[in-house]
């Protein structure tokens, strides 16, 4: 079936999106939740007045860029349950997250309100990393006391690398290759930990998914 052509200004609005999501990863990366709308809307290449004539603060281009977030997660999930091999659905999942750098949004949870519609492409994205994780656990190739809060929390913890970010941020650009290649080694290294073939139990009890619901609730909800 033919997908309907969009029209320009839409297709313009979306490249613009995915310009600021990229951009907001870098700029949150090196400032954190102080990042100001000008630095990554310069990172972007995109207008601060055609920003704003599209969001009308702060608060609703982070909404939105949480939205293109939570698609990008729900997309590599579900294609990592298509694959054929539940381990290599999972682990490709779990890589095209780090590489996406999923979870760099982090620096902003708690100072923006979580809509409906982020809230329910998150709950979608709980239930497709929940059937992740039964349907390799099933097949005995992932480690029975592996939860998806540790799935969730691996791949924030290795979204960022902070070899790579200094690296660009010094501009030395030689050297971005072997960084690259380096987080690399350190990605097999974990996916090689998360196997079935581990005895050694892992230490403390499971994480409660309260580790993320907590820090994106507003002050005034916790």
């Amino acid at each position: 079936m033919t997908q309907p052509r969009r029209a320009p200004r839409q297709a313009e609005a979306e490249r613009n999106d995915r310009a600021l999501l990229r951009a907001a990863r870098e700029v949150l990366a090196a400032d954190g939740a102080h990042a100001s709308v000008a630095a990554i809307a310069a990172r972007a290449g995109v207008g601060i007045g055609s920003l704003y004539r599209r969001y009308r603060t702060k608060e609703e281009l982070f909404q939105r860029l949480a939205e293109l977030s939570l698609d990008s997660w729900n997309e590599a999930a579900e294609r990592g349950l298509a694959a054929e091999d539940p381990w290599e659905g999972l682990a490709g999942f779990i890589t095209a997250c780090i590489e996406f750098g999923q979870g760099s949004l982090a620096p902003i949870a708690g100072t923006i309100e979580v809509t409906e519609r982020m809230q329910a492409k998150n709950d979608r994205s709980d239930e497709l990393l929940a059937a992740l994780v039964d349907r390799a656990q099933a097949a005995g190739t992932l480690r029975p006391d592996v939860t998806p809060v540790d799935i969730s929390l691996l791949i924030e913890q290795l979204g960022r690398s902070p070899v790579l970010d200094q690296m660009r941020k010094q501009g030395h650009e030689e050297l971005i290759e072997a960084a690259v290649q380096a987080r690399e080694r350190i990605v097999a290294i974990a996916l090689d930990g998360l196997r079935a073939v581990h005895t050694r139990p892992l230490p403390g009890d499971p994480p409660s998914d309260r580790l993320f619901t907590e820090r994106w609730a507003l002050p005034a909800e916790r």
